[in-house]
């Protein structure tokens, strides 16, 4: 029997489209999910997957299991290939597709190397589960190599990890990793003192963490010395391989390099075959529709959006989902027979980095906070939006014995070694 209520698909079960869906509820429309993976990921804590801190079902759900109430949506485990927007259909990998009334797409992003994707088997970048754990798995088979390496060249070479990009991701990955092999790890080798581990953090810009206010970044930067990270500024990186990494005039040895310095859109532009920035985001209405089909809508990540000051609204967890909850209720409106213009108007709440487990840098544009507190209210902020009581309660435990004892659980080398870098 076939269902005459408006047809709603969504692509993407991040937090643009869960939000969506979940703003969606009581509309007399049917949802159709459709996501490549069957996991919603928390990605603001995914950093702490790779580096050893939390496990894989700490930061990520079921999608099924999240919508499972929600008898008014279908989801769909499924890769798309592509838009038919003259047919009004998504195109699936195995030949079928889905009509639709309307069509959201929060597909998210994925690593951008500049031109230099041969980059990418040498310096991995951290997006998905997939990513976390082949970083993890790097990070500590570079240990356990080191440990019986009798070269003092080659040994130094896998004890010094470089990390690109200077963002929030950049300096949360190598402050945790500092702590790792300063506090986690120290006293477990016999032929190696895990201290001596070197974490270089390169940025081609003037500083770390852009984004935020000049003293905010000077603070960081000074946070991280302390934990005895290089900070290496105003040289953009011109070559990744097996052997290191070449910023500048410097050749760095280092066998495990860490990508954390651009992204690039999902292929939602070329689905759609819609204009888009150099990074691939759609170039989306001020109702965040696409430009000639009303019905199509682009959030999160894959959309590019201006605030009225002529910045782009960035790409965080907070603004998609602002965007999920404007564009449902644009549908909404247009279902009661309102079709008058509906602008978004983004609220920017601030933004948030940690520097290891001690320190952080929270920037609410009104007021600055560095330090133990700035810290504690990063964790906080961070549990807030986990989803469910039991995820919320074991991050905390894990982060509270990590922070007493300096131990991290998840330090399983789990999947084989299939990196010859």
């Amino acid at each position: 029997m076939s269902d005459a209520r408006h047809h709603v698909v969504v692509l993407g079960a991040g937090f643009g489209g869960l939000e969506f869906t979940r703003a969606l509820a009581g509309a007399p429309v049917r949802i159709t999910m459709i996501d490549k993976r069957n996991h919603h990921l928390f990605q603001p804590l995914l950093y702490q997957v790779a580096t050893t801190a939390l496990a894989t079902s700490e930061v990520a759900w079921p999608i099924r299991h999240l919508l499972r109430k929600r008898r008014d949506v279908t989801t769909l485990l499924a890769n798309v290939t592509g838009v038919d927007r003259a047919g009004k259909r998504v195109l699936l990998d195995d030949g079928s597709a889905v009509a639709y009334d309307t069509l959201v797409l929060a597909t998210g992003a994925r690593h951008a190397y500049f031109g230099h994707d041969e980059w990418e088997p040498f310096a991995p970048g951290l997006k998905t589960l997939e990513d976390a754990t082949t970083i993890r798995r790097r990070i500590l088979l570079a240990f356990e190599q080191a440990e019986r390496e009798p070269d003092a060249a080659r040994r130094e070479a896998l004890l010094t990890i470089a990390i690109v990009g200077g963002g929030p991701t950049g300096v949360e990955l190598a402050g945790t990793i500092a702590e790792l092999a300063q506090d986690t790890l120290r006293g477990e080798f016999r032929n190696i003192d895990t201290r001596q581990t070197r974490v270089v953090l390169i940025e081609a810009g003037d500083r770390i963490l852009a984004n935020f206010a000049p003293k905010l970044s000077d603070y960081a930067g000074k946070a991280l010395q302390r934990l005895g990270i290089s900070v290496e500024l105003g040289r953009a990186v011109t070559r990744c391989d097996a052997d290191g990494v070449v910023f500048g005039d410097t050749v760095l040895p280092a066998r495990t390099i860490l990508w954390a310095a651009g992204v690039a859109a999902s292929p939602a532009a070329e689905w759609l075959g819609a204009k888009a920035d150099r990074a691939g985001r759609v170039l989306v209405e001020p109702d965040l529709s696409v430009p000639g089909s009303p019905e199509i809508f682009v959030i999160g990540d894959a959309a590019h959006v201006l605030r009225p000051d002529g910045r782009p609204v960035p790409g965080v967890a907070p603004s998609a989902k602002q965007e999920g909850r404007h564009v449902a209720a644009t549908v909404k409106a247009r279902l009661a027979g309102d079709t008058s213009p509906r602008p978004f108007h983004y609220k920017h709440a601030g933004d948030l980095a940690t520097i290891g487990k001690r320190a952080a840098a929270i920037d609410f544009g009104w007021i600055k906070l560095t330090g133990w507190l700035a810290w504690w209210l990063w964790g906080i902020a961070h549990i807030y939006f986990l989803i469910g009581f039991r995820n919320r309660l074991a991050v905390s435990l894990s982060w509270l014995w990590i922070y007493v004892t300096g131990q991290r659980s998840a330090r399983l080398i789990t999947q084989g070694d299939d990196d010859k870098t």
